[in-house]
């Protein structure tokens, strides 16, 4: 399929098969398209946890709204943002650009300098929520891997955070879970949106150039 083949095919699958696996080729694509994701000041402060067992997947269910695609797919992806930024998060981030590319610049040590000021001064909710929308960033790469791969999936807000950061342990990680996202394949006969038409706006009424 080309793009847009594969944006119109995927959609927010409502029964998946619980008998079918992703392969572990196809998973390892998807989470290498998402780390990949472009993230402001390319911080990337945000990580995936991919629940497989299924005991604590049907802890998670009822705190999601009892929706069964959480524990009927076949990988579980969690999309947790830094709690905070603080000085050494930034720093590891910088330090790993230098050792990676083999030279300091003197431009990037100066911003990470003003980084240094600017963000760790903000209040944790601030920074929390700047990150939570690098994680949709990553989100979006995500969904998009896997429907190239022709693995299905279902974006989800409709958690518990609170909840689910419990279940997993994310407070002592620094983390606080954003989005979830099911990865498997479909059970059309039994999924009601399967094949009704997608809805989105007309163009105009989505883009406005400006000139």
């Amino acid at each position: 399929m080309d793009l847009f083949e594969t944006l119109n095919w995927r959609y927010a699958t409502k029964k998946m098969d619980p008998r079918r696996v992703v392969p572990q080729k196809k998973l390892d694509r998807i989470l290498e398209a998402a780390r990949l994701a472009p993230t402001s000041s390319g911080l990337q402060p945000c990580e995936i946890l991919v629940v497989t067992n299924p005991e604590i997947r049907a802890r998670i269910r009822p705190v999601a709204w009892d929706q069964a695609q959480v524990t009927d797919c076949s990988h579980l992806l969690v999309f947790a943002a830094w709690d905070n930024y603080t000085a050494e998060r930034i720093n590891m981030m910088f330090d790993l650009t230098n050792e990676l590319r083999g030279f300091k610049n003197e431009g990037w040590e100066s911003y990470r300098t003003m980084l240094l000021q600017k963000y760790p001064a903000r209040s944790p909710e601030e920074n929390f929520q700047h990150a939570a929308r690098q994680a949709y960033i990553a989100l979006g790469v995500a969904l998009l891997a896997a429907a190239a791969e022709g693995v299905d999936s279902t974006p989800m807000e409709g958690f518990d955070p609170q909840a689910l950061d419990e279940i997993l342990g994310l407070k002592a990680k620094g983390l606080k879970s954003v989005v979830i996202v099911p990865l498997g394949y479909r059970e059309a006969e039994q999924d009601w949106l399967v094949n009704l038409k997608k809805v989105r706006r007309p163009l105009e009424q989505f883009v406005t150039e400006v000139s």
